[in-house]
């Protein structure tokens, strides 16, 4: 059992999975109880998740092939 708070990295590498519901219990408790004490990352969680919102109301045919590419080309070894 990891009882050892979080820092902003690590919430910043799991604000995906934490959208998605994919945190475990334990990190999921780790995660909430950083926001409450973090407003920096609860800023960054609000924004990310307005993000991902608007994203998801770009259509494929609204976005030009040439712009498509190079977001791909900026984003294939990102982890």
């Amino acid at each position: 059992m990891n009882t050892e708070p979080m820092d902003c990295r690590d919430l910043v590498e799991l604000v995906t999975a934490y959208l998605e519901g994919a945190l475990d219990p334990e990190t999921r408790a780790r995660f909430d109880l950083h926001l409450l004490e973090c407003d920096g990352c609860e800023n960054y969680l609000q924004q990310f998740h307005v993000t991902l919102e608007n994203l998801g109301r770009i259509r494929d045919e609204d976005v030009e092939p040439a712009f498509r590419r190079r977001l791909m080309e900026a984003f294939r070894d990102w982890r």
